[in-house]
């Protein structure tokens, strides 16, 4: 299964240099949603990154940055629902329901299914899916590679996650919650994690 890594909201002194070093571990996809941000921010982390690493990544929210960089794509979300005008290139989704699923993948590269979990940065939201219907949309193939699980994705529920067939994961809280964006200099947990993670992806 694929591992995207979605950005903290945040932005933080070691973030490229984490990221990089995800990439070189292995990392597929970085998804850069810093909501509420202006985007000369998201210019200067996007410069400090290896522009080996910019077709791997996918920007939400400041779309033209697609193209300025070079990158994979673009993400649209409730904020954000909206492909610019004649924007060519890889889209992705976020989905809620199973019905708004059914009704988006079609038109996307790929698409984010969540909360499949109960939420590690955000506890508060609860896994709105059971196992049942999970299994019962991936027998409809409305579950299939290009659905990615979002939602307390963790090395134990990502072994899960081959039953119902999804195509990848994306991954928050689990790894971040492992390093202080405030404070923190050392990512060596972060790293080891990771490791666990792809292990746990297959």
């Amino acid at each position: 299964m694929k591992l995207i890594l979605l950005s903290t909201s945040e932005f933080f002194v070691e973030e490229d240099t984490i990221i990089n070093a995800l990439f070189e571990e292995g990392l597929d996809l970085f998804h850069l949603r810093k909501p509420n941000t202006e985007p000369v921010y998201s210019e200067r982390l996007l410069t400090l990154l290896p522009e080996q690493w910019h077709s791997h990544i996918v920007v939400h929210e400041h779309f033209y940055l697609k193209e300025e960089f070079g990158l994979r794509g673009i993400h649209l979300n409730a904020s954000h629902p909206d492909i610019p005008a004649g924007f060519k290139g890889q889209v992705s989704r976020s989905c809620h329901s199973l019905d708004t699923l059914q009704a988006e993948r079609a038109g996307m590269d790929y698409v984010f299914l969540s909360p499949v979990f109960h939420s590690i940065s955000h506890p508060e939201r609860e896994a709105a899916f059971t196992a049942s219907e999970l299994h019962t949309a991936s027998r409809a193939g409305l579950i299939d590679k290009k659905v990615m699980a979002a939602g307390g994705i963790n090395s134990t529920t990502l072994t899960q996650l081959q039953d119902y067939g999804f195509g990848g994961a994306v991954i928050l809280g689990d790894l971040w919650n492992r390093f202080n964006i405030h404070s923190g200099l050392d990512y060596k947990e972060v790293i080891a994690h990771f490791r666990k993670l792809r292990k746990a992806a297959g």
